[in-house]
């Protein structure tokens, strides 16, 4: 009965890698109980799969033809496949979150992803790299907090909200500018990055300053970089600076994971009417060579959660705009999945 189910489950296409859960190693248990019962356990590439509900439903529908098998019981685990090159001892992926301008809210999308891969169950770390303006520690509720050390003298992220975060903010007095040039930025950048006690993550998030600067280039010039989102509204003025922002990252040999519109709509609560305030769908044009990772409305909610230290996802989880940014962070977890699977063998053992 087990080389049954397997041979079933073997014609079970993991829907965004494109090849089977048993060749990708994904099948950690399948065996039938004396009652007739399939037991399957699956370990999908990462706990906020966007996908999961069709894995399930596909896994029953084909052991359940195996004959003899009474009924199915799958189960999920996740593990997060390393990089080919890993990030950084423990770190598995480093993911850039950037604009080609201001005011675009690229810090309240970078918290509230990393805040939603935490919440579905993955080891998050997330870097607020933009020193002249660092916004994250007061949207993580945590702007008073200091950064001290650990007994190796490493700097020891703070946590809250289930992520460990990193922030110039909880370094440096309260309202005080920054006026550095770039080796200082540079060195600052290799603090928080290889100076810090990040320990075991699959993913680090690190909101970048707005443009295209030092601290971008020595991001990628100091640690191996999966890839980047880049955040933009849907008028052009947004979009030209957007662009800019890709080839940036295309002359520094960064993948672009995929594009999210903010503030693409408004639904006036009152009436339910749709406004598109900024125009609609422009990063479509954008989409059009790199994924379109989702489209996110304006949400006043979503603002007031940022000012009280919540992240949106999490205080109001049903929101439109949280919604959104929850399938955000599982189509770009998806999205870092399938470059993972570029390095894998054909075939992988079944434990």
């Amino acid at each position: 009965m087990h080389e049954a189910v397997m041979a079933a489950l073997g014609t079970v296409n993991d829907p965004e890698l494109h090849r089977d859960l048993v060749s990708l190693g994904m099948i950690e248990r399948a065996e039938v109980d004396a009652s007739g019962v399939a037991h399957v356990k699956v370990n999908l590439t990462t706990p906020a799969c966007p996908l999961k509900d069709k894995i399930e439903g596909d896994v029953r529908e084909a052991v359940q033809r195996v004959p003899g098998v009474q009924g199915v019981v799958v189960t999920f685990g996740a593990m997060v496949r390393a990089a080919a090159q890993p990030a950084l001892p423990g770190v598995k992926h480093v993911v850039l979150v950037g604009s080609g301008k201001g005011g675009v809210g690229k810090s309240s999308v970078a918290v509230n992803i990393a805040a939603s891969l935490a919440r579905d169950g993955a080891r998050v770390g997330l870097l607020d790299a933009d020193v002249y303006g660092p916004s994250v520690a007061h949207m993580m509720g945590q702007g008073a907090a200091k950064v001290t050390a650990n007994a190796e003298r490493k700097m020891q992220p703070l946590d809250a909200h289930g992520l460990k975060f990193l922030s110039m903010a909880n370094l440096s007095p309260a309202g005080q500018a920054l006026v550095w040039r770039g080796p200082m930025l540079h060195s600052a950048i290799q603090q928080f990055i290889k100076d810090a006690a990040w320990g075991d993550l699959d993913y680090l998030i690190v909101d970048l300053p707005p443009g295209t600067g030092d601290v971008q280039l020595s991001l990628t010039q100091t640690v191996q970089v999966t890839g980047a989102v880049i955040v933009t509204t849907p008028q052009d003025v947004a979009l030209i600076d957007a662009a800019r922002a890709i080839d940036m990252f295309r002359k520094a040999s960064v993948p672009v994971l995929g594009v999210v519109e903010n503030m693409s709509y408004f639904v006036a609560p009152d009436t339910g009417l749709t406004y598109d305030l900024f125009g609609r769908g422009g990063s479509r044009k954008l989409g059009e060579q790199f994924p379109l990772l989702g489209e996110v409305p304006i949400d006043v909610d979503l603002r007031a959660d940022a000012d009280h230290g919540t992240p949106g996802v999490l205080a109001h989880p049903d929101s439109a705009a949280s919604r959104a940014l929850v399938q955000v962070a599982r189509t770009l977890a998806g999205q870092i999945s399938v470059r993972s699977l570029a390095s894998l063998p054909d075939q992988l053992t079944v434990v």
